[in-house]
């Protein structure tokens, strides 16, 4: 498949396997995993209904760009193919690779400088995230928070990682470029999306089940989260941009160092 081709690691393991380790992967993000987190180590009682709705409509965000995606894929996927076995393909894609490549080590770098600076003044999870999640999770947690307002802020989430869901897009074009029917692709994206949430409902289930055992642990994974967001979103793009950057390289016969 497409896909598959320009990443080897993908290229042995079965479409439902691989879609599941990429929701997996999608489950660990700031939309997906830290917001419901912050509901989940708010005192009190943990606030079910709300994790429930932010999860469903994020849940359904996804899977609505993921149809409409596919759709689209499905009708250019060929030209893609026969794009990327050209010359110009494989330049484009060892470029693009390599602009994936540099994305990652400038975000890992400027957020090593904002964990620094983090660090000189209180060195605290909250000063090391950003205002716009911070007031995510104010509303959220704020009492008589309506359920649009938990809506809305499943979709900001949503709408601002769009850009950086490259597991979902890699996902999406493995499903476009596979040899099946659409009801089973809708299906099996379908499937991803469940997946992709699972982190969060067996963590939701543990807080409920088992509150004082888990407590601490949540509080931990979220201050992790808190500190390590962009520093994950830069192992993405980087491990990404390296793949592409090396089968490119090898298509084109050229021997890169930074590529082995």
């Amino acid at each position: 498949m497409l896909v598959t081709a320009q990443l080897p690691i993908l290229a042995d393991v079965p479409l439902p396997l691989a879609l599941a380790l990429l929701a997996l992967l999608d489950g660990l993000s700031v939309g997906t995993l830290l917001i419901p987190l912050f509901l989940l180590i708010a005192p009190g009682r943990p606030r079910i209904a709300r994790v429930l709705l932010y999860l469903g409509t994020i849940t359904l965000f996804y899977l609505a760009i993921g149809v409409l995606f596919t759709l689209g894929l499905v009708n250019v996927i060929d030209a893609g193919r026969d794009f990327l076995g050209s010359t110009l393909g494989r330049v484009v894609l060892l470029v693009g690779g390599l602009a994936l490549l540099a994305s990652g080590i400038a975000i890992g770098v400027s957020d090593a400088r904002k964990r620094k600076a983090a660090a000189l003044s209180d060195g605290s999870p909250a000063a090391q995230t950003s205002g716009r999640i911070l007031r995510w999770r104010d509303r959220l947690l704020a009492d008589g928070t309506s359920r649009a307002a938990v809506v809305s802020v499943a979709l900001a989430a949503g709408l601002a990682e769009v850009a950086g869901m490259l597991p979902y897009l890699i996902g999406m074009t493995m499903l476009a470029d596979a040899p099946i029917g659409m009801p089973a692709r809708f299906a099996m994206l379908a499937g991803y999306c469940i997946v992709m949430i699972l982190p969060a409902l067996i963590l939701l289930a543990a807080r409920v089940l088992a509150a004082r055992a888990v407590e601490r642990p949540l509080h931990r994974l979220t201050g992790w989260m808190q500190r390590t967001g962009a520093e994950n979103t830069a192992w993405i793009l980087g491990i990404i941009g390296f793949l592409l950057a090396r089968s490119g390289a090898t298509q084109l016969g050229i021997d890169l160092p930074i590529i082995g």
